[in-house]
Parts: structure tokens; C-alpha cells; sequence
């Protein structure tokens, strides 16, 4: 039971109020912004940046994107830059992302429901993290 005396599975939550968004996958997807403020604070922790199309692409994945999930990346582009790479697929989970080592920016992502089908060009690198 609530507060208010009424079951928690049976609250009507009122349109436009502030809640969980559902994802096109049927789970319950971060809050709204959540993306950008962990976005934020990884360009000032290890210098990774995400394009605005891959930023855009990100928040409207099936996928969860959290800090560890940047961390992750970042470690990918770590590995890619010792070798030598200047453009890397790095395989997160079930996402792609092109990364451009050289600016260590996240150039554009795809999530396994788009990925069927699509060649990725311009790389000379592919790391799983």
C-alpha cells in the first residue's frame, strides 16, 4: 500500500507527469537527460565526446548507456589508440559505435535492432569491450 492508501500497481499517474520512460523494447528506460548528464561528466573525466547525431542516436536505444558503459568505451578507444587506429568500431553490449581515435569522439551509434544489414566503412579497427 502507498501514502495515500491506494496499491502502488494500481496508482493512475497523471499525463505529463514526471516518470519512467518505456523504451520501443517494452523495459523502463532512464529518466530524460540522464544520458547528457553522464555525457558531461565523462568529457571532463577521460576526454570522450559524443557527436550530436550519436548522442541523439544513443538516447533512443533499446539499450541502457550508463557511466560504466562510457567508461567501457573510453577503454575501448585506450586500446585502439596503443595500436595505432585513427577509426574503430568498438562493440558495446548490443550497440556499434564508430569512434574517431584521433578526437576520441564517439562519431555515430547503431543498436543491434538496426545493425542487420549495415556495413561500416572508413575503419581501419574493430575492438569488444
Amino acid at each position: 500500500m502507498g501514502v495515500d492508501g491506494l496499491d502502488e500497481s494500481r496508482r493512475i499517474i497523471p499525463v505529463g507527469a514526471p516518470g519512467p520512460r518505456v523504451d520501443r523494447g517494452g523495459g523502463v528506460g532512464p529518466e530524460p537527460g540522464t544520458f547528457q548528464r553522464l555525457l558531461e561528466s565523462a568529457i571532463e573525466g577521460d576526454g570522450l565526446k559524443f557527436s550530436a547525431h550519436a548522442q541523439k542516436r544513443i538516447e533512443t536505444a533499446s539499450c541502457p548507456f550508463g557511466a560504466g558503459e562510457i567508461e567501457r568505451v573510453a577503454h575501448g578507444v585506450d586500446l585502439a589508440q596503443s595500436k595505432g587506429s585513427r577509426e574503430s568500431l568498438v562493440l558495446l553490449d548490443g550497440m556499434a559505435l564508430v569512434v574517431s581515435v584521433r578526437n576520441r569522439t564517439v562519431i555515430t551509434a547503431v543498436d543491434m535492432r538496426r545493425m542487420k544489414d549495415n556495413v561500416f566503412t572508413n575503419i581501419d579497427s574493430a575492438v569488444i569491450v
